[in-house]
């Protein structure tokens, strides 16, 4: 399945699965390796992979390592999006970044309710930390080819404008 042309600059990753249930072996992961096979065939580099539980702390932590000390372009998580009382991937997100990027959050959900009137519940977030832009996906690996379908087209642009090169 293509995913959009190659990218003309190097970039690479680190995604994040966010689920109790797969980070204790009951439920195989699915969104985690459609995040890293999309990113992949439009030649991002995928730097590490992690599932972490729905602990604010963890994730904070995944990101904190992704984005200080590999130093990695961007990071995508999957999962904890909802309103689901354990729902908490957009806090620790936005403890982790020092600027918000709305135009990718708002894009995601527009397109998304165009599918379901469920996207409006997201309350994904997108933002930079230092040189790391971090997207927000939902859960299902549906909705996470979906919601990254959208954003693929502008990744390559966003990443040279973090990097001061535009």
């Amino acid at each position: 399945m293509e995913h959009g042309a190659p990218i003309n600059i190097k970039i690479n990753a680190g995604v994040i699965t966010v689920s109790d249930r797969s980070y204790r072996g009951e439920r195989e992961d699915t969104s985690g390796p459609v995040i890293i096979e999309m990113l992949k065939s439009i030649g991002v580099e995928i730097i590490d992979f992690r599932i972490v539980p729905d602990e604010k702390d963890m994730i904070i932590d995944a990101m904190k390592t992704f984005a200080d000390n590999l130093n990695v372009d961007l990071i995508i998580s999957t999962g904890g999006t909802g309103l689901s009382p354990r729902d908490v991937t957009p806090e620790a997100t936005l403890d982790v970044i020092d600027k918000r990027t709305p135009g990718i959050e708002e894009a995601m959900r527009a397109e998304s309710m165009k599918i379901t009137p469920y996207g409006m519940l997201s309350r994904a977030v997108a933002g930079v930390r230092g040189k790391t832009l971090i997207i927000n996906l939902p859960g299902s690996p549906k909705a996470v080819k979906e919601t990254l379908s959208i954003v693929l087209p502008a990744l390559p642009h966003a990443i040279e404008i973090i990097r001061g090169r535009i």
